[in-house]
């Protein structure tokens, strides 16, 4: 489980056995957990979030998608040498 970054309270990170699926992370206050809230990354530069299971409230959540937006280049390339593949899929 690759740990990207934290931003206070909340770790931003991949599972490793998410390859199959678009490039994207998940975000959890503590510790990773299977509820965490799931982030897609999209091709141009931007973030959906897929659900948000881990209830962070919407002004966090924002704040993290502002931070994360400027990180984009940093989470696409740590999925790339993680996975080995140079073949991303994305979310749309």
């Amino acid at each position: 489980m690759p740990r990207l970054f934290k931003v206070g309270e909340y770790i931003i990170f991949f599972w490793s056995n998410d390859n199959s699926e678009p490039i994207h992370i998940h975000i959890s206050a503590g510790n990773p957990h299977e509820n965490a809230t799931k982030i897609w990354l999209t091709k141009n530069g931007g973030f959906v979030v897929e659900h948000n299971k881990s209830n962070i409230p919407k002004h966090k959540l924002n704040q993290l998608l502002d931070l994360l937006s400027t990180e984009y280049f940093f989470i696409y390339s740590e999925w790339k040498k993680h996975f080995r593949t140079d073949d991303i899929k994305f979310y749309c």
